[in-house]
């Protein structure tokens, strides 16, 4: 067997020396294959950059069109270099994918941010049989046990029928949870308007375009917002934006607002534990399922992932890459 590394940590991020190229870089690089949209994976300035065709878009309308050198759409599996790279839904956000890098019959599989959920904005995670794994650990300590989507926005709900007169606004990061609570609140039967804060419409818009059903959205830019639901990133809840509203429930939809203590730090009078990433169970369970021959454990609680990888004696290390945002975008 060859002992040189298909991957290794750089202080750019995961290289591939066969291939030439990093993964999920954390500074501009030559040639970058990138999972998806958030700005802790995806960033301006490398010289090529291979995604799937939805993620280019996104890094368009994030960035603008010279966010990179060339582009190119990732179809299939394609052979770079000495290796042979693949990508595979990974349930985050529209277009999200994990990438398996292949050399003989060694693989890799490094799954970005991924959740088990079902999630009615993108592809479900796909699990891909490999030899290494590459798990994100956001959420990796046994606190974290998400509920089901539906019973949030069934409280959510709730709250609107008691306080008719209140305007509800949630707090939901641009790219994937805004479009996931509304999704969510479709799926439930609500299908008053909602509005949306301005950030939000250009990604709503492309959803959209992309056949998710978000149904009626108006923007929340009048003096009198039409409507009694209102979702706007987290930034705008510390900006005059939010003072045209008359006594608001704030509410925020986030994996942390598990964490009671996270919901008071914020002012949330209404927490909703609503997250696209892996909890405890679905991590360690996904690990258990894929039984992989190593683990090797990012973004996040390392300690905790580590620690049950040693009582299930899988070979686990952690990266430690430095750079990447503890779940900036959640």
């Amino acid at each position: 067997m060859r002992s040189d590394p298909i991957l290794l940590p750089t202080e750019a991020g995961l290289y591939c020396p066969e291939g030439g190229f990093h993964i999920d870089p954390l500074k501009p690089v030559a040639r970058a294959l990138i999972t998806h949209g958030h700005s802790d994976h995806a960033r301006f300035g490398h010289g090529a950059v291979m995604a799937t065709a939805q993620t280019l878009d996104i890094m368009r309308l994030r960035m603008g069109e010279g966010f990179a050198g060339s582009t190119e759409i990732a179809e299939g599996e394609t052979r770079i270099g000495g290796v042979t790279v693949g990508f595979h839904p990974a349930g985050h956000v529209l277009g999200s994918a994990q990438i398996a890098v292949t050399r003989g019959d060694c693989r890799i599989v490094v799954s970005g941010d991924y959740t088990r959920q079902p999630n009615p904005t993108c592809a479900p995670f796909q699990p891909v049989p490999c030899d290494v794994f590459v798990t994100e650990a956001t959420f990796g300590l046994p606190v974290f046990r998400f509920p089901d989507p539906a019973t949030q926005t069934a409280k959510l709900l709730a709250s609107m029928a008691e306080f008719p007169e209140r305007p509800h606004l949630v707090g939901a990061y641009a790219l994937g949870k805004a479009q996931h609570v509304i999704a969510l609140l479709r799926q439930a039967g609500y299908d008053a308007p909602i509005a949306i804060h301005g950030a939000l419409k250009t990604l709503c818009d492309y959803y959209i375009a992309q056949g998710v059903d978000l149904g009626a959205l108006v923007r929340a830019t009048a003096e009198e917002v039409p409507a009694q639901l209102v979702v706007a990133p987290p930034s705008a809840f510390a900006s005059p934006w939010v003072q045209r509203f008359r006594d608001p429930v704030i509410c925020f939809a986030s994996g942390w607002m598990a964490v009671r203590a996270r919901a008071r730090q914020r002012g949330v009078e209404l927490p909703l534990v609503i997250s696209d990433h892996v909890d405890w169970p679905a991590l360690t369970g996904t690990l258990a399922e894929l039984a992989p021959a190593e683990v090797w454990v990012t973004h996040g609680a390392e300690e905790g992932v580590m620690r049950w990888c040693e009582l299930a004696q899988i070979p686990a290390r952690p990266l430690r890459l430095v750079g990447y945002e503890d779940e900036a975008e959640e």
